[in-house]
């Protein structure tokens, strides 16, 4: 794909987030439909979506988890200090580490 085509994809695929994120609270289907319509996109386009919009889809059911709608956050300070995003449908975990290993 062209340069200007990716440009394009990342302009719909952030403003098919902010839509989800607009009618998540009447519309929960609708907010995963339209998450179902980005994640395509990204495909299509072959780009990678954003760390952002990553984090607000779940990566085992693929539904959009707003934070405290869709999802439960929690700091974990046990092991490595970490946040734990808990998908409130499926109960899938995503882990996020606060802080890197040092490499030696």
């Amino acid at each position: 794909m062209s340069r200007e085509a990716k440009e394009i994809a990342l302009r719909r695929i952030h403003k098919l987030f902010g839509l989800a994120r607009r009618v998540v609270h009447e519309r929960p289907d609708l907010a995963d439909r339209y998450v179902e319509i980005a994640r395509r996109i990204a495909m299509r386009a072959r780009i990678h979506l954003q760390k952002e919009h990553r984090l607000l889809v779940c990566r085992r059911c693929k539904r959009f988890i707003l934070p405290g709608v869709g999802s439960r956050v929690r700091i974990q300070p046990r092991r490595e200090p970490h946040i734990t995003i808990t998908c409130l449908r499926c109960g899938g975990h995503m882990r996020i580490p606060l802080k890197r290993k040092e490499r030696r």
